[in-house]
């Protein structure tokens, strides 16, 4: 479709970094509304059993997943960058949000709201923060393997959680794996509610299938369709129904918890932050690019925060960007936030107008679009290509799946978060590392593994060392010089280090450098650096290294190095470019 062109003001200073929402509303065209009406109107229609079926799978009342989509649509109209993103109640969310509602709230459907709504509050202020102190890159620790692993882990435990409320049989979750045996003996022994099963696979296979047309509402016409169905044929009494939702609009509500809820509910808004950043971070940066409009991941952090943090004092829950509703809103036509919030004043007209319409909703209706939305989670094919190019990256993906499986969405994240930190300390604990001959013909130098024809100075061995140089690798760096040095074709008279990728060093590989120069100086052997960029030489300056190497010590290129240790020892070597 055609987008409309960015905004006409870009500043970003003042009250205009701060709110989005004015900026854009002062830079508003005419020509723009009828489309932001049209779009949000199909919106809504969207947004009213998605909303409810998400707070359903979070462990609460049906309307404040309504709530949890009005209020953060408004807030973020304010304080969002983005031109039309859409947030609110999000499959991946509910999990985590269930994690922590469903042992602590102990069936108290007022106290499961409390707990959700400051969970909601913790992650805005959590997200709100980490903008103001321009973290916004700290999403960038999870890799894509990761990603996968995690989201694929949230749709199965999904899946499992939704299935018993699909074939409407008593049930008590125990962990995955006894819920999975006790929905195999439910369908086994036929204790199921086949007429709320119909309904709901039924459902399920209508969203499904609609999914294949983008601009067709599927999930409306679904629901809508299992409603009229129900309330048609009287089945009220064979089907859990939604019943009349409470009427009127969602009030200030500061959630008080007892001081036994604070760490799980802290833990809980920690994977709810991390997750719904990097839920939103992505999809506006989708969406900026296809508008042709910088995105400052910083800003975006900010507007999701202010929209949980209304969401938490209006009665709602964590909430997150959403895959499957924006694309609804560009294909509408959307053109800026007032899309969202013409959807949000048609809810609150239902709210107001019309709570009993949604009276006949069956709740395994709700649960197949739960289970519809978790099926958009999974990614397969990228992991088919993950297993192709790297078998043990795909491996990692599926230790992540399983440890959400099987351990529980909040423990889930922090494993996933383990995972990554494990992933890139490997990457740099055993960096690789070369060392550096001439090839015939070939310009400068390279990694004597590669090239078979490479020759190395008489007295000379050059290493690369490809890494940063920290506490983890300090010793592994140690290793590979000396094992550089015996098996180096002829007595080494210095050793090189071309020090180019070197991004940084701290105060354990300064010291380890301190000790090798000590030991070098004891064989006989001068250390050098060549290529050392000047931050990390400043380093070496307040750690006090840099004097024992002086000046002399370090060259700007390695050929640089190279000609001054051929200057101070004369040997038999004759270069090809020097022919």
């Amino acid at each position: 479709m055609n987008h409309p062109p960015g905004p006409k003001n870009t500043t970003t200073s003042g009250w205009q970094y701060w709110l989005p929402g004015l900026q854009m509303l002062r830079d508003y065209e005419a020509s723009w509304l009828r489309h932001d009406l049209v779009a949000g109107a199909v919106l809504a229609a969207m947004l009213v059993p998605v909303g409810i079926a998400y707070a359903v799978a979070s462990g609460l009342p049906g309307i404040h997943g309504l709530y949890a989509t009005v209020v953060p649509l408004l807030a973020y109209a304010l304080f969002g960058p983005s031109r039309i993103l859409v947030l609110g109640p999000d499959s991946a969310l509910a999990p985590l949000i269930l994690a922590v509602v469903l042992p602590l709230a102990a069936g108290d459907p007022g106290r499961a709201v409390a707990l959700a709504a400051m969970m909601a509050l913790v992650s805005g202020l959590l997200c709100i923060g980490a903008g103001l102190a321009r973290l916004g890159f700290v999403t960038e620790l999870l890799s894509k393997p990761i990603r996968y692993g995690y989201m694929n882990g949230i749709a199965i435990a999904v899946l499992i959680s939704q299935l018993p409320k699909l074939l409407e049989f008593p049930h008590h979750s125990a962990g995955p794996i006894p819920d999975i045996v006790a929905i195999v003996e439910a369908i086994h022994d036929g204790n199921i509610n086949w007429t709320a099963s119909a309904i709901g696979i039924g459902v399920l296979a209508a969203i499904l299938l609609l999914q294949r047309f983008p601009r067709v509402p599927g999930i409306l016409l679904a629901v809508v369709g299992a409603t009229l169905t129900v309330g048609a044929l009287g089945l009220d009494d064979q089907v859990t129904v939604l019943g009349a939702l409470p009427q009127g609009l969602p009030k200030f509500a500061m959630p008080w918890l007892g001081t036994a809820d604070i760490v799980p509910v802290l833990l809980g808004a920690c994977a709810v932050a991390l997750i719904s950043f990097a839920d939103t971070s992505v999809m506006s940066r989708v969406y900026a690019g296809r508008l042709r409009v910088p995105v400052d991941p910083n800003r975006e952090m900010i507007g999701l925060g202010a929209a949980n943090l209304a969401s938490g004092l209006f009665q709602g829950f964590p909430i997150s960007s959403s895959s499957s509703r924006t694309p609804i809103a560009e294909a509408a036509g959307a053109r800026t936030q007032l899309t969202g919030v013409v959807s949000a004043l048609i809810v609150v007209a239902l709210l107001v107008l019309a709570p009993g319409a949604l009276y006949y909703l069956p709740e395994s209706a709700l649960a197949a679009v739960v289970i519809a939305a978790a099926c958009r989670l999974f990614e397969i094919g990228d992991l088919r290509r993950i297993h192709r190019i790297q078998a043990w990256e795909f491996w990692l993906s599926i230790t992540c799946t399983l440890g959400v499986v099987l351990f529980g969405a909040i423990e889930g994240i922090g494993f996933a978060v383990l995972i990554a930190v494990i992933e890139f300390l490997w990457d740099g604990w055993r960096p690789y590392s070369a060392v550096l001959g001439r090839v015939p013909g070939l310009k400068g130098y390279h990694d004597i593994t590669r090239y078979a024809e490479a020759q190395q100075i008489p007295g000379l061995v050059i290493l690369r060392w490809d890494s940063p140089l920290f506490f983890a690798n300090a010793e592994w760096f140690h290793a590979r010089v000396l094992a550089a040095i015996e098996a180096a074709p002829t007595q080494v008279r210095w050793l090189v280090i071309a020090a180019e990728p070197v991004t940084s060093v701290d105060v354990t590989s300064a010291d380890m450098l301190a000790e090798l120069d000590e030991a070098l100086d004891g064989m006989g052997i001068e250390l050098h650096f060549a290529e050392m960029k000047d931050p990390v030489k400043d380093k070496l300056r307040r750690f006090g290294i840099f004097d024992r190497f002086g000046d002399e010590g370090f060259f700007p290129t390695l050929g640089a190095a190279v000609g001054r240790y051929r200057a101070l020892n004369p040997v038999e070597w004759s270069d090809w470019d020097e022919a």
